[in-house]
């Protein structure tokens, strides 16, 4: 099989488009079949990132006002000419809103199917970074997604979103998680002591210091007696945050198998923003054993179970989340039977058993057009 993915986001940006993007493209050659990816041109050198295990056309971009590591691509034809020359069977189209919407007129002109695949709250990033334009966000995304012959919405809350918004024809699909990569066995008792300086607990936040992230929530939690705060990440926010969360120490960003070490040297994860649509973090912290507290919304409600996997508290509560952090700090039992069973919910959601499940909807989609044609 042919197919196309038009990305809004291509590493070596870090984002959670790129990543599902790139072990999408890592699936389908592992199976046989042909991708390609069309993404903007980064805003570093490519050639930082990892080799693509597929061809990658880029388009010219310009970085997003208040946000320069976000990418926006501009108008032109690099787009059509790649489509056209890879004669895709099938063009997925990741996150579509710019250069989604494109790569859908696209595929619509050569009649080739097209799965979108919804993975950004778009209306609610455009409030928080424009104060307006939720609604003319939610048109644009109706209009790509109902153009589409599938859309695959990542948990049941996003599925419940497009839904209400008139969005036809939503399933779901899941993200994967490296099981091996994330695993508990990676902790690292001699890191963890050197970041707990002296606490006993370990508390972290890993993930993009953006606004709509909200990682300033961790403030109380910060102040608890005993419990050490670590901030692992990299954004816009990341000065503010450091200024308003004075107890925490902040690492910046780190990749790969020190991510992993950090990720299972946690005593406990803590996520903080409302508007996940799935909760990458959420998935690998919980792969690593480590018990999670994190935002009843959104993304984390199919992640976290309540009272067995962790904790979860109203969105936008910093006392919640402060008082979530101290019921796991005081119960290290607790916390091991917690990151036990959160281990063992995610063990087998790898990138290859959801991979296989992307495939069985490309394959859907297709003999419903053979259908439609026959």
């Amino acid at each position: 099989m042919r197919v196309a993915i038009v990305t809004e986001s291509f590493p070596p940006d870090v984002n959670g488009v790129a990543h599902c993007t790139l072990e999408t493209a890592r699936h389908l050659v592992r199976r046989g079949h042909e991708p390609l990816v069309v993404a903007p041109a980064a805003a570093q050198d490519p050639a930082a990132g990892r080799t693509p295990p597929c061809p990658v056309v880029r388009v010219p971009s310009l970085p997003l006002p208040g946000y320069p590591q976000v990418r926006v691509a501009l108008p032109g034809r690099r787009l059509a000419a790649a489509l056209v020359a890879h004669r895709p069977d099938l063009v997925h189209l990741a996150s579509p809103f710019v250069l989604g919407v494109r790569g859908m007129a696209a595929a619509s002109r050569l009649g080739v199917p097209a799965v979108a695949v919804y993975q950004t709250d778009l209306g609610r990033y455009a409030r928080t970074y424009l104060g307006a334009g939720t609604g003319a966000a939610w048109r644009r995304l109706r209009a790509v997604h109902t153009a589409a012959d599938r859309t695959l919405a990542p948990s049941t809350a996003a599925a419940r979103e497009l839904a209400e918004h008139g969005v036809p024809r939503v399933r779901l699909w899941p993200r994967g998680v490296d099981s091996m990569r994330f695993h508990p066995a990676r902790r690292d008792e001699v890191l963890r002591s050197s970041l707990a300086a002296g606490r006993e607990v370990l508390v972290g936040y890993i993930g993009r210091l953006a606004p709509e992230k909200e990682v300033g929530l961790l403030r109380e939690a910060a102040w608890l007696p005993g419990v050490r705060t670590v901030v692992i990440g990299d954004g816009p926010s990341a000065p503010g945050l450091r200024a308003a969360l004075p107890e925490t120490r902040f690492l910046g960003r780190r990749t790969g198998d020190e991510l992993a070490r950090l990720f299972a040297s946690l005593d406990v994860f803590v996520h903080t923003g409302p508007y996940e649509t799935f909760g990458q973090t959420v998935q690998e912290a919980m792969a690593s054993g480590v018990p999670v507290v994190a935002p009843a919304a959104g993304g984390p409600l199919d992640l976290v179970t309540h009272g067995r996997t962790g904790l979860l508290v109203p969105p936008g509560d910093a006392t919640a989340v402060r008082d979530a952090v101290q019921v796991l700090a005081g119960n290290p039992e607790l916390r091991a039977a917690y990151g036990a069973a959160a281990r063992a919910a995610v063990a087998d959601r790898t990138w290859e058993a959801v991979g296989d499940r992307l495939l069985a909807h490309y394959e859907d989609v297709l003999g419903q057009r053979e259908a439609v044609a026959a």
